[in-house]
């Protein structure tokens, strides 16, 4: 299982896809895209899936590029 920097997941804060949709300002297929390709590491809870922010962020930072 994967965990922190600091080693609990406890510190953790995870958001539901539809958060994460708002966050990323794209739809929430985009999202399960993301999971479901493994670009986006999530957890399933149930029948739904979380994602850690941590995670969230770190993919926002991979993706960014300069346009000009």
């Amino acid at each position: 299982m994967a965990t922190n920097s600091t080693g609990d997941l406890s510190d953790s804060r995870f958001l539901t896809i539809a958060e994460v949709a708002a966050m990323m300002r794209v739809s929430k297929m985009t999202v399960y895209r993301l999971v479901h390709n493994e670009e986006l590491p999530a957890l399933r809870v149930g029948r739904s899936f979380r994602v850690r922010e941590e995670d969230v962020d770190e993919y926002l930072r991979k993706s960014f590029y300069s346009a000009g």
